[in-house]
């Protein structure tokens, strides 16, 4: 079957199972053209919290699906691919948060959108790349403070914000290769573009990447609005390349460059276009949290929520 075949059977199913599909800016470009709503990791949990739909379609990895199913326990949440991970989320347990507690009674754990279940289970606040400065931001300022389980996002949010924080030394496979010496070399190459940088990559607490004047830090929906709204006509692009799929197709007009061909997540390209298909049509690959879980993971999710 061509991929046409194949969406109008997925859009065929959709309506008959009142099911919708949610997925990363960081799958594969088919999977993008097929989703009802494209967003980060703030964008999705909040479609999650808000969609009609009995079935939720999550193209994305693990911890994804399962915010969805703490957000929406009334839902039926399948995840298309069923071994697709994270390095950040397989970072961290729950066991380990809890000891660091049990140390720090008095301590406010910051716990980045990427983590699992339990993780969130033992979190104060969850945060993600988009809010993630509002969140610690809003915290008592003589709190002791465990960000986890980003190094690189943590390390940023301090520069930015000045509070001290414990850094968990986890980090995003695909940013952590992202280095100052990319950045520098390609804005040398392109002075004319503005350099967009996640702040997951390894060189976004930097000050030779800082100090550029063309350079900016933002989430990949901060990109998306950053290049939108600009009259510059050339941006390099450093973070998951599958991006400027979505990109490309708001600003025909505009050129994007890749930081480095190399930035692919490779747990994100598990989901297919046929993946998607099979999960709708076999309702497989469940994604349940279980409710004693889910009911303490839901608090940390809510209160990132509640932060604007």
């Amino acid at each position: 079957m061509t991929n046409q075949e194949i969406t109008d059977k997925i859009n065929r199913l959709k309506k008959e199972k009142n099911a919708i599909i949610l997925a990363h800016y960081y799958t594969r470009p088919e999977v993008q053209d097929a989703a009802d709503y494209l967003g980060d990791s703030l964008g999705l949990s909040q479609e999650a919290g808000k969609t009609n739909a009995d079935l939720i379609v999550f193209c994305g990895v693990h911890f994804m699906a399962e915010t969805a199913s703490i957000i929406s326990p009334d839902k039926k949440v399948l995840i298309p691919a069923l071994g697709a991970g994270c390095s950040l989320a397989e970072s961290i347990t729950g066991y380990e948060l809890r000891e660091w507690k049990k140390a720090n009674p008095d301590g406010i754990i910051v716990s980045y959108v990427n983590t699992t279940a339990e993780v969130k289970a033992w979190t104060d606040v969850c945060c993600t790349s988009a809010n993630a400065l509002q969140v610690v931001e809003s915290l008592p300022k003589d709190k002791k403070i465990l960000f986890v389980p980003d190094k690189n996002l943590g390390a940023w949010i301090q520069r930015k914000t000045g509070r001290q924080m414990e850094l968990w030394n986890g980090d995003c496979c695909v940013h952590e290769r992202i280095t100052t010496a990319m950045i520098l070399e390609k804005s040398h190459a392109y002075p004319e573009a503005d350099v967009l940088i996640h702040p997951e990559s390894n060189c976004s607490h930097d000050d030779a990447v800082l100090n550029l004047p063309q350079a900016f830090l933002y989430s990949t929906a901060g990109m998306i609005k950053h290049v939108a709204s600009s009259t510059k006509k050339q941006f390099i692009i450093a973070t998951e390349i599958e991006t400027i799929h979505k990109l490309r197709q708001d600003n025909p007009d505009k050129e994007f460059i890749p930081i480095h061909p190399a930035t692919i997540c490779g747990q994100m390209k598990k989901v297919t276009l046929e993946s998607v298909l099979t999960a709708l049509e076999k309702e497989q690959y469940e994604v349940k949290v279980p409710e004693e879980i889910r009911q303490k993971a839901w608090i940390p999710i809510e209160r990132m929520l509640q932060i604007r």
